[in-house]
C-alpha cells in the first residue's frame, strides 16, 4: 500500500470516526467519468462532522473543495492535493413543513427532491427532475431547465461557513442570477435548502414529470458521460444553436467531443482526459467567436489542482 503524505496522517489522526477514503479517484464520483485521485476524500454523515472536517482543514491550512454529486465538474487529470468533502447521500433527509413548504437536505439528488415534492401533491419543482446533481449544488448554481430554477422557489438556504457556523439566508440574501448565487463569491457549504411550492393533485405534477423526462430522452445524450450543458447561455442566443450553426456537432478532440445528438453538450466518447475537455471547449468558443463575435463561456466547473 502506498504510504500515507504528511496531510494524509494528520487527517487520519484527527477524523478518525469519518469515513475517509484517500487516494480515492475522482473518477468515481464525477459524471464525466474524469479525474485523477483526491489525496483525501470524505464524507461526512451530519453537520457536526462536516463542521468538524472543516475545523481540521483550517489547522491543517487547506481549503477543501466541495462536491455534490459531481454532475457539473471537470476534476483534473493530476487528482485532487488536500481535501474533497462529498455530501451526495450524506446530507440526507426531507420533509414537509406545511401545507406550501418542503426541507430538503443538501445531499439528497434534485430528482428525489422531485419526485418527493410531487407526492406530496406540491407543484414548482418539476423541472428538477432529470437534474442529476444534488440541491446543495442546485443551490449553489441556481440550477434550472424547462424554464424553471432553484431561485424562483426557493424560501430559504441554511448554509454553513468555513468556520463551522451555520446561517440562514433569504432567497433575496442569495443574489441568485442565472445560473449563479451568492455562494459562488462567498464561501459557504448548503446544508438544506426550504421550497415555497403549489399545491397540485399529484397525477398532474407526476404527468408534467414524464413529459420532461420524455423531452431530456430524445434530446439529450443521456447514453454517454458527460456533465450537462457544457457552456453558459450567452446573451443574444443558444450555445446549442451557436454551435450547431457552426458545423461543430461531433467536433472531437482526444476521446471528448460535441455530441451529435446535442450541440450545447460535451461528452465522454471512452478515455477522455480533463485536458481533452478543456482543450474541445476552448476550441469550440474561439470557433464560435471567430464566427459571430459571442464568446461561449463555460457552464461546466472546471476544478483543478490545488
Amino acid at each position: 500500500m502506498k504510504e500515507f503524505t504528511d496531510f494524509q496522517e494528520k487527517f487520519a489522526r484527527n477524523c478518525p470516526d469519518i469515513r475517509i477514503l484517500y487516494n480515492e479517484p475522482m473518477a468515481k464520483h464525477t459524471s464525466f467519468r474524469i479525474g485523477g485521485a483526491a489525496e483525501a476524500m470524505a464524507f461526512p454523515k451530519n453537520a457536526e462532522e462536516l463542521a468538524r472536517l472543516l475545523k481540521v482543514s483550517r489547522l491543517l491550512d487547506r481549503t477543501p473543495a466541495i462536491l455534490g454529486a459531481g454532475t457539473n465538474v471537470l476534476a483534473p487529470d493530476e487528482g485532487m492535493a488536500g481535501l474533497v468533502i462529498c455530501l451526495k447521500d450524506c446530507l440526507d433527509g426531507m420533509e414537509r413543513l406545511d401545507e406550501t413548504h418542503i426541507r430538503v437536505m443538501a445531499g439528497v439528488t434534485m430528482t428525489r427532491a422531485a419526485m418527493f415534492a410531487a407526492r406530496q401533491g406540491l407543484s414548482g419543482l418539476e423541472f428538477a427532475h432529470g437534474i442529476p446533481g444534488t440541491v446543495g449544488g442546485g443551490v449553489y448554481m441556481n440550477a434550472g431547465a424547462y424554464g424553471g430554477d432553484i431561485g424562483s422557489v426557493l424560501t430559504r438556504a441554511e448554509v454553513m461557513d468555513p468556520e463551522g457556523n451555520v446561517i440562514t439566508f433569504s432567497r433575496e440574501d442569495m443574489g441568485f442570477s442565472y445560473r449563479h448565487s451568492r455562494l459562488e463569491d462567498t464561501p459557504g457549504i448548503v446544508l438544506a435548502a426550504v421550497f415555497c411550492l403549489t399545491p397540485l393533485d399529484s397525477g398532474d405534477i407526476l404527468n408534467r414529470m414524464k413529459e420532461l423526462m420524455a423531452k431530456r430522452s430524445a434530446s439529450q445524450p443521456l447514453d454517454l458521460p458527460s456533465a450537462g450543458s457544457a457552456f453558459k447561455r450567452p446573451v443574444g442566443g443558444y450555445a446549442a444553436a451557436l454551435i450547431d450553426e457552426a458545423g461543430l456537432k461531433g467536433y472531437q478532440v482526444g476521446g471528448a467531443a460535441i455530441s451529435r445528438k446535442h450541440a450545447g453538450f460535451a461528452v465522454n466518447l471512452g478515455g477522455a482526459t480533463a485536458g481533452d475537455v478543456k482543450e474541445l471547449l476552448r476550441q469550440v468558443s474561439d470557433r464560435v467567436y471567430e464566427r459571430t463575435g459571442i464568446r461561449l463561456e463555460p457552464e461546466v466547473r472546471i476544478w483543478e489542482r490545488s
